[in-house]
């Protein structure tokens, strides 16, 4: 059984770890966290505390199958992370470097049409509502500026 073993499996273009079980292992991925893992595991029948090494190739691509269209596979729609997409108007789940350019696309949509959140996202400042008197300060100075010489 131990020549069945691999260290490293290869998902949807990502490197995962074969020692862990495959719920942390799928965790590896940009854009799965543990609710989806588990729910794919469910939906697919496989064993949770599996080390990811020993999952069979057949298995593999039903995995990076499930994560291209987990509808497919009856997960929830509240799950995935791109409801409603605001170009095409479907319901998608990206993983890696698509949820990358989507997220660095979207900002960009939002400092174009000079929303709120994105003249936040320029200026560097916090877009949530957070309070600024105190916090968020490192990025430029706030307060008095001392001269090179020191006090005179």
């Amino acid at each position: 059984m131990e020549e069945d073993f691999k260290h490293l499996v290869r998902i949807s273009r990502k490197d995962v770890n074969g020692n862990k079980n495959i719920v942390n292992a799928l965790t590896e991925i940009k854009g799965v966290g543990k609710p989806l893992a588990n729910a794919l595991i469910i939906a697919l029948g496989l064993d949770a505390n599996a080390k990811m090494g020993f999952v069979s190739d057949d298995d593999v691509t039903k995995i990076e199958d499930a994560l291209k269209n987990p509808l497919n596979y009856n997960i929830p729609e509240w799950m995935l992370n791109r409801r409603e997409d605001y170009e095409t108007g479907e319901t998608l789940h990206l993983i890696e470097s698509d949820l990358d350019m989507m997220l660095r696309s979207d900002l960009n949509r939002m400092k174009k049409t000079r929303s709120y959140k994105g003249r936040r996202h320029e200026v560097g400042l916090p877009v949530r509502g957070q309070r600024t008197k105190s916090t968020f300060r490192k990025g430029s100075s706030v307060g008095v500026r001392r001269r090179r010489g020191g006090p005179q």
